[in-house]
């Protein structure tokens, strides 16, 4: 595996296939937890840990126990136990190291379980060769992650300090900022490397 290559497999996940705005899997917490950039980074934070481990974890779970033993069949029911098993290691550290974040993050911490972004990430792995491109292909689906949900906080905030109709206020501001995010990140779907 090159440079070229690792390079494409990550500039793939964070900008030309991005999780959010492009193959649109995890809104909820993308819509939930953007209010503030300091609740967002937090979210894209513990997205990026849980993404990382569980590309690793379930790769290697899938290739040497699911695949040897004709298992595939079991990958989905397996991969959302390995996520749910790391989302709760992450939101008892939350809870026990940073107390803030854990009661800003709310609800949408234990979501990220059935977050179909973590989900999708697994099973896209699977079809990867090896087990450092599930990895890094992991890790920068997060970094993606983060980066959309920070983007979009800021771009919250913003409108949020501006005058908008009142027919506009909230969700639906929200929702057309999204879109015009998306079509910004749809920019990149000609970027190709090497």
């Amino acid at each position: 595996m090159n440079f070229f290559s690792i390079l494409s497999l990550a500039l793939g996940a964070i900008l030309i296939e991005n999780f959010v705005l492009v193959q649109f899997l995890g809104i909820c917490p993308f819509l939930g937890v953007s209010k503030k950039p300091s609740t967002a980074f937090g979210m894209g934070m513990a997205v990026i840990f849980v993404m990382t481990l569980s590309s690793a974890v379930t790769y290697l779970v899938n290739d040497l126990l699911l695949v040897p033993f004709g298992l595939e069949y079991m990958q989905t029911v397996a991969f959302i136990l390995i996520i749910a098993g790391l989302v709760q290691f992450v939101e008892m550290f939350m809870k026990k190291y940073m107390p803030p974040l854990y009661r800003a993050l709310g609800i949408y911490l234990p979501l990220i379980t059935t977050n179909c972004a973590v989900l999708g990430v697994t099973l896209i792995n699977t079809e990867l060769a090896t087990f450092l491109e599930a990895v890094i292909y992991g890790c920068c689906a997060g970094i993606g992650f983060t980066l959309a949900i920070l983007l979009f906080s800021v771009v919250r905030e913003r409108v949020e300090m501006c005058g908008v109709p009142k027919a506009f206020e909230g969700i639906p501001a929200a929702l057309i900022s999204a879109g015009m995010l998306a079509l910004a990140f749809m920019g990149f779907s000609g970027l190709s490397i090497g």
